[in-house]
């Protein structure tokens, strides 16, 4: 329980990658962590394979002093809510805050419009994404999941266990 009473946000919407966002979920939960899903409303959203998930909160009401760290699943609601101020905002506090933030897959899109890509930084998540993590400054990583500064990332559903290792110890360690 090295992560109890800590409250960790996962950013979710329409088309999120559900193994992404629940598998996570219950590894941070096995750690005793308060994991609220955050979506742009409360209606329920439809994962990419079909799983309903209900948002705790909504985006625009957190506050990242309140957040412990963050999780960026995959999938196609980076996409969706990538444009919106309100998620760029509070990934760039959480970011500036130097607090966890765990991105995987296409969440990397996320955090390049919120603009936390620092140049020369490593970054790694799906193929699909790589061009746009390189013309962001990153240096394109073609590893399972690694920490670096204050961002976790991970590659893809396959590297999900890996990810996961990666992410608890940098919660831990804080």
């Amino acid at each position: 329980m090295r992560l109890q009473n800590k409250t960790i946000v996962t950013l979710i919407a329409e088309g999120v990658e559900d193994l992404e966002y629940y598998v996570p979920l219950m590894r941070l939960q096995e750690e005793g962590a308060k994991v609220l899903s955050a979506g742009m409303d409360l209606k329920p959203v439809k994962g990419k394979n079909g799983l309903v998930i209900t948002p705790d909160v909504t985006i625009e009401s957190l506050k990242a002093d309140d957040i412990y760290g963050l999780i960026l699943p995959g999938g196609w609601a980076p996409d969706k809510i990538r444009r919106y101020d309100v998620v760029k905002n509070l990934v760039r506090e959480i970011n500036n805050a130097n607090k966890i933030i765990g991105i995987i897959c296409h969440g990397g899109s996320i955090a390049i419009s919120a603009g936390i890509i620092k140049q020369g930084q490593r970054a790694t998540g799906s193929v699909g994404i790589k061009d746009d993590l390189v013309n962001a400054g990153a240096v394109w990583a073609d590893e399972a999941a690694f920490r670096e500064g204050n961002q976790v990332w991970g590659r893809v559903v396959a590297d999900i266990p890996d990810f996961n290792r990666e992410l608890v110890k940098a919660l831990v360690e804080g």
